[in-house]
């Protein structure tokens, strides 16, 4: 399909509407306090797949703990993994461990600045790059984070599947030609704001819009176009809790999901389990069942005030089970 740019005579308008409104509504976000380069990218992979609010406290965490790229590299996995605990999505912060150390390694600890050299780092996808460029270097590159997507693809009345290849290359070439000549962090930190707060998924508020004048989608609230969502598969994990002398009994995740972490031991089914909770993971729903058994051999245990990186949902169900006083299970004596 054939879609109309904005003219490059109106791009200067543009920009100055859109910078005239994130200077009275931006968001201000930690890392956009002091936007070095590290900074930045704990953020940007802190943010895949997260939102703005969860990542917040995670993130002051985090700098308190390995302010520098130095630290973060030669940090123990485990502490890493312990201090991501709850974020979800544990490869990437083993990713983002194994960047600090190829930057520390091979780059003299300073973070690049070119998109070839930072696609070149573990977990570094053509996004991450274009972010680290924009957010980190002020370069005046493309960044297409959902938000934007969102909004590009309404201000150009893009009426094609996004996810496809040639959606992907019109994004690209639309957010190219709406790029300032400086300033790419203002840019880009404008229009994702845009995309976050005013053109909402869903119906936008086209009213509070500082660029609607530009904008041609004729019904926004049905923009991006994107496939249908897959179909949710549920299933019924069953896992154990043994505790004896204020220690609890974890396994080591066999991977691939959760590799690095502890999880609860498998269990069998029971009619009277000690907890359940429900949670999602990637096109699944899980319910999540703790029965009670003695510990095995192969178990290891752990101090309660001692506990080892754990996924979310078995640390809430190991607390929702403590919570309760359930009585001890002690181990079998030798016979």
């Amino acid at each position: 399909m054939r879609v109309e740019m904005i003219p490059d005579s109106m791009t200067p308008d543009f920009h100055t509407s859109l910078r005239r409104w994130f200077r009275s509504h931006g968001r201000e976000l930690p890392w956009r306090a002091a936007p070095t380069p590290y900074a930045v990218l704990v953020s940007e992979f802190m943010l895949q797949q997260t939102t703005v609010a969860a990542v917040i406290p995670y993130f002051v965490r985090w700098m308190q703990r390995f302010p520098d790229i130095a630290t973060l590299a030669a940090a123990p996995e485990s502490d890493v993994l312990k201090l991501w605990e709850g974020l979800g999505y544990y490869s990437r912060a083993r990713n983002l461990h194994r960047a600090a150390q190829s930057v520390t390694a091979q780059c003299g600890g300073n973070i690049p600045s070119d998109l070839p050299s930072l696609r070149s780092l573990p977990g570094i996808g053509p996004y991450t790059a274009a972010a680290i460029a924009a957010f980190a270097f002020d370069q005046c590159v493309p960044v297409l984070d959902a938000n934007i997507n969102r909004v590009v693809a309404r201000l150009f009345n893009y009426r094609e599947n996004i996810t496809t290849k040639a959606g992907r290359d019109f994004l690209e070439l639309a957010a190219a030609s709406l790029l300032p000549k400086s300033g790419g962090r203002r840019h880009a930190s404008a229009l994702m704001d845009l995309g976050a707060t005013v053109c909402r998924s869903g119906e936008p508020n086209c009213t509070a819009c500082p660029v609607h004048h530009f904008c041609k989608a004729v019904d926004p609230e049905e923009l991006p176009v994107k496939p249908p969502k897959k179909t949710i598969t549920e299933i019924t994990d069953w896992r154990s809790f043994s505790l004896t002398d204020d220690s609890i009994f974890l396994i080591e995740s066999p991977g691939p999901t959760w590799r690095g972490l502890w999880i609860l031991p498998p269990g069998e089914p029971t009619p009277d389990p000690l907890a359940t909770l429900v949670y999602s993971i990637t096109r699944y729903k899980v319910t999540l069942g703790i029965s009670l058994i003695f510990p095995q051999p192969n178990w290891t245990p752990f101090p309660l005030s001692n506990l080892p990186p754990m996924p979310s949902p078995h640390r809430k169900a190991l607390r929702l089970i403590l919570a309760k006083k359930t009585p001890r299970c002690l181990a079998r004596e030798e016979a």
